[in-house]
């Protein structure tokens, strides 16, 4: 159901929008709610923010439509305001489109036009809101999303996405760029940030092929989690296309004197996978935490340019399908005990 905060200081409007509208009311298709200016407007929104959309007057008294327009903006611009203006009144209308009105209808209002244009409305409201929906439940696009729509979720629900949390079965990779900090010291900004991102392509493309997500970017390194069936292969194979891919890129023409190479730690286990962050900063981040992801990125710190380092009990569940060679014990941060360590060759 669709909700619609009609905004007009004429009482008679409020009795003729129930008795036009009184079928799609009673199918609870529409619920509208009323106020006689734009103060009022902003408090009803106030009071019922699943409001979707506004259908204001210009002319009304405390507080005009144009004005409510650009508050409106502040408060919520995932609602959508629809304008309504004496027929001619052109320079009113381009004040409202240019402050973000979504469309505008003429007295007398007509209301079959109305009605199509408050389901023009609806239908674009309901397709931001996918949308949103959308950014918040993608593992990969939470990285990037951006704080205006942030700001917009509310607070008791980031609350509520904190505590969202479960142990689950996974494989965690650290993908170290090898020597890269080196560059950062003598080349131009531009052709830093140019080239680790032509990096990061290459190793977020194998990635997304294995069914892996990137849980985040560290400098220059990469986290990524593999789930569901045969995470673990799939995270192996990853690595060895990201390590193949990376070893075929020729000698950058502005940077003759470096080769990419990568650094690699794997390893699989429990952990526990949950939104990490702050409901004051209404900022959070969907990852995976525990001594598996920990192991990871110690066995990543160990591994030469061009290795990839998986732990014994990783080996054995992987040995039969892939050629792998002992390193041996090998002393991780803050392990008690030497850990029996793995390389993968191909």
């Amino acid at each position: 159901m669709s909700k619609i905060l009609v905004v007009d200081d004429e009482t008679d409007l409020e009795v003729l929008i129930k008795q036009k509208f009184r079928r799609q009311i009673r199918e609870r298709q529409y619920e509208f709610v009323f106020a006689l200016n734009g103060k009022q407007a902003l408090e009803k929104i106030k009071e019922q923010p699943d409001i979707d959309m506004v259908f204001s007057d210009i002319n009304m008294p405390e507080m005009d439509g144009l004005t409510l327009l650009e508050k409106l903006n502040e408060t919520n611009p995932i609602i959508k305001a629809v304008i309504v203006s004496a027929y001619g009144d052109m320079d009113n209308i381009r004040t409202a489109m240019n402050r973000g009105a979504f469309d505008f209808i003429c007295k007398p209002v007509n209301f079959d036009d109305l009605e199509l244009t408050l389901k023009k409305t609806m239908d674009h409201v309901s397709q931001l809101k996918q949308t949103l929906q959308a950014i918040k439940e993608n593992n990969i696009l939470k990285m990037y999303v951006d704080e205006s729509v942030l700001k917009f979720m509310d607070k008791r629900e980031f609350e509520q996405s904190l505590t969202t949390n479960e142990n689950i079965e996974a494989t965690v990779v650290f993908i170290d760029l090898c020597s890269f900090t080196a560059i950062t010291e003598t080349e131009k900004p531009d052709v830093v940030v140019g080239l680790l991102n032509n990096y990061f392509d290459v190793m977020v493309k194998e990635i997304i092929n294995q069914n892996g997500h990137v849980d985040k970017f560290i400098g220059d390194a990469v986290m990524a989690v593999f789930r569901g069936e045969f995470h673990l292969d799939r995270a192996v194979e990853a690595c060895l296309a990201i390590r193949n891919s990376i070893k075929e890129l020729k000698y950058e023409k502005i940077i003759l004197s470096f080769l990419p190479q990568v650094s690699i730690g794997i390893n699989t286990g429990e952990m526990i996978s949950g939104n990490i962050g702050s409901a004051n900063l209404r900022r959070l981040d969907y990852t995976v935490i525990g001594d598996s992801v920990n192991t990871a990125q110690r066995l990543q710190s160990k591994a030469q340019p061009g290795q990839i380092l998986i732990s014994a009990s990783s080996y054995n569940k992987i040995k039969e399908f892939f050629n792998c060679s002992p390193v041996g014990q090998v002393t991780l941060r803050n392990k008690k005990e030497p850990l029996e360590v793995y390389e993968v060759l191909n």
